[in-house]
């Protein structure tokens, strides 16, 4: 068990003369783990760039080209702090219909010890439809670092076919029967450089991503449609009218620069009995909801043609416009939930009580059922009216909006492209991992670092419970006022335990509505929701659409309804 997660005994002065403790009862297992880092001497900064790939096998037979990725993963002799850290990985952009990709992709790595490291490269094919094929890998070993270690230039390596995908290279050998393609063994071409060394206080004993600043946006065509989210964002038609808006749901992901701080460090916490099972996949019930999860992630976060990517060396005002620019700053009263991973990968999308795109979790999702995270909760982000003063939370005389109609913005006129007329308001709220409050000072002090100029306020959500419902009220207020309200509520709330969500399933349980108990409760709904949409559908069609589907040996759902048991 996580060190974190151990339970203090009270002391003799505690105990009541009843034997009854005056301290809390006991917490569940999880939540801030105070293992430290054990420290190493500082080691290098390592900056590896995925130059191209030729003759990568054919995915796609219509073009007879692919739309190659690179996924990457470092492997050290650094200890962990657990076993179950996640592994550190990093994922290039997607290049378009080429076997021959260039990406010119440049991933820079603190503190890489002396005793150097192995990379695994993962060639992958971008498929829209959530299962990317794996075109190959190619391994990297570099045994050792020291100063003056010359690197490597451009070097070729040969992308193995054993773990690739059979069809693709199937298609990549009739390609070169049919002399559509001269050679049938792939290549990558990789540079790495030896930076220095790490500069590093704390030492060596992890290594944590510190360049470049990316970021991306993943739309969602199928969750827009289910929560009602369209795109912020039209474009005018020629004739002045106002394009129709898409339905789009939007999530985004912003590698920031670490490292996190080490006492960033949070397990998730075991409220329920089916939790643990979940994260370790122990169980049936474990392994389905694990891999719903990671589905859940997959389809969030997926990769497309709409996938909008971004790039700042450093950090900088560029790279704070473009975090306000993802959260569609200054257009009407917006709520997330945020995961920080231990890399310092900041991913959020748009929650809220009235935008409830309920997920199995919400926070597991976003992490991808990590077992350790850095901290989690919910954020918001307000303009200023004065971008010298302090905010208001800070005792600053100051206006903001929302909820204030202070001019300088919209409807009126475009939001400001200031950092400092902005604030961000970041919390603990999250049930999943129940992050320590005595630690949003280190989280505040890492992101001022990422975010230069904006404005940014912490605020526990048990002890500043009160403000943060009137602030996170006054976002609701100014969603409603801009426009219709999203509710949408995930019909099994078996594992609804992300941030507000045990409130909520009390909320359910007082409604009438009662709580699913079980992956069998949870797959009947769901099989009850699917047979009902068949039956809509049914309802839809012709006299002779029907007559046609039964002579192909279509089952009316009625009779298909019929032979399901009773709930």
């Amino acid at each position: 068990m996580a060190a974190g997660a151990r339970q203090a005994q009270p002391p003799s002065s505690e105990i009541k003369a009843d034997g009854q403790s005056h301290l809390p009862p006991k917490q569940p297992a999880g939540g801030f783990d105070p293992t430290p880092v054990p420290y190493i001497p500082p080691g290098w900064t390592v900056k590896i760039t995925f130059h191209r790939a030729i003759n990568l096998p054919i995915s796609d037979l219509n073009t007879l080209s692919s739309d190659p990725f690179i996924e990457a993963q470092i492997y050290t002799a650094l200890p962990t702090r657990h076993k179950e850290d996640p592994p550190l990985r990093m994922r290039t952009h997607t290049v378009r219909h080429s076997v021959d990709p260039e990406w010119n992709f440049e991933w820079i790595l603190a503190n890489v010890p002396s005793s150097g490291f192995k990379l695994k490269a993962r060639v992958y094919d971008e498929d829209q439809a959530d299962h990317d094929d794996r075109l190959g890998n190619a391994h990297i070993n570099v045994g050792h670092l020291e100063q003056g270690w010359p690197g490597l230039q451009n070097h070729r390596y040969r992308i193995k076919k054993r773990m690739g995908s059979k069809r693709a290279y199937l298609l990549r050998i009739i390609a070169v029967c049919l002399n559509k393609a001269r050679h049938l063994d792939g290549y990558l071409f990789v540079s790495m450089e030896l930076l220095g060394r790490t500069e590093d206080p704390e030492g060596g004993a992890r290594v944590y991503t510190i360049g470049h600043n990316w970021w991306t946006r993943h739309y969602s065509p199928l969750l827009g449609r289910i929560t009602g989210s369209k795109d912020s964002e039209t474009e005018a038609k020629s004739n002045g009218r106002r394009a129709a808006q898409r339905y789009n749901f939007q999530a985004n992901q912003i590698q920031l620069r670490g490292p996190v701080p080490s006492e960033l460090y949070h397990r998730y916490v075991e409220f329920k009995p089916f939790v643990k099972g979940m994260f370790t996949r122990k169980g049936i019930a474990g392994i389905l909801l694990n891999k719903a999860l990671h589905h859940q992630h997959a389809r969030v976060y997926n990769f497309d043609r709409n996938t909008v990517y971004g790039m700042c060396d450093a950090p900088c005002k560029e790279l704070t416009m473009q975090f306000l620019d993802l959260v569609h700053h200054d257009r009407g009263g917006r709520i997330f939930t945020y995961v920080l991973t231990l890399d310092a990968l900041f991913r959020f999308t748009e929650t809220g009580k009235e935008f409830g795109i309920d997920m199995l979790s919400k926070h597991t999702m976003h992490s991808d059922v990590s077992v350790y995270i850095a901290y989690s909760g919910e954020f918001l982000v307000r303009r200023l009216k004065h971008p010298h003063r302090r905010p208001p939370e800070e005792g600053g005389r100051n206006q903001t909006h929302p909820p204030d109609d202070i001019g300088g913005g919209p409807p009126d006129e475009d939001p400001p492209r200031d950092p400092e007329r902005y604030e961000l308001i970041i919390d603990n709220d999250s049930g999943t991992y129940r992050p320590s409050g005595a630690l949003l000072p280190q989280l505040r002090r890492f992101l001022e670092a990422n975010l230069p100029g904006l404005k940014i306020v912490a605020l526990d959500c048990l002890k500043d419970a009160a403000l943060m419902d009137k602030l996170k009220g006054e976002q609701r207020e100014r969603k409603r006022r801009e426009g219709r309200p999203i509710i949408y509520t995930q019909r099994s709330s078996t594992g609804s335990i992300s941030s507000s969500d045990e409130e909520a399933l009390d909320a359910l349980e007082a409604n009438g509505e009662p709580r699913e108990r079980g992956v069998l409760a949870h797959l009947q709904k769901d099989m009850a929701a699917e047979g009902q949409a068949k039956l809509e559908h049914w309802k839809r069609l012709t006299p002779g659409q029907k007559v046609k589907a039964k002579e192909q040996g279509v089952q009316p759902p009625e009779a298909a309804q019929s032979t399901q048991s009773p709930r």
